[in-house]
């Protein structure tokens, strides 16, 4: 997501990357962890307006490490981003959330995945998502 905040406000324009991203050999994203001192996270469960899919993503590089995705499957991917690329302030929600998606081919639960975003727009800061009430 390059182009807009918290799903509906627009940043920028993605500038061709689009079609930069999906005709390069390799294409690598480069973001730091988090935004607003350590209250936004970069690395969520899903956004809300998508400039790139997972088609055209092959390498996340954040302040804590390098994801390599080639040739991963969908879960392996998201364990990639989490261990090398999410804040580790981040990580183990993120991993609450990625535990409540273990049926199915892609790892979503309409009902979580924006928990995030939810925590802040509730108390401007998303470490305060909770997948809790999720759980069965």
């Amino acid at each position: 997501n390059s182009t807009h905040v918290m799903g509906n406000m627009m940043m920028n324009g993605i500038g061709g990357s689009g079609d930069f991203t999906r005709s390069a050999y390799i294409s690598i994203f480069v973001t730091p962890s988090t935004a607003k001192d350590g209250k936004i996270s970069a690395i969520v469960p899903k956004v809300a307006h998508e400039d790139h899919s997972e088609h055209s993503v092959k390498v996340i590089v954040s302040e804590y490490g390098v994801a390599d995705l080639r040739g991963k499957g969908t879960y392996a991917r998201a364990e990639e981003i989490i261990e090398n690329c999410a804040h580790p302030s981040y990580r183990p929600l993120l991993h609450d959330y990625l535990s409540l998606t273990k049926k199915g081919h892609t790892p979503q639960n309409l009902y979580a995945c924006f928990e995030f975003h939810k925590a802040f727009m509730e108390t401007g800061d998303m470490i305060n998502a909770d997948f809790s009430k999720y759980k069965k």
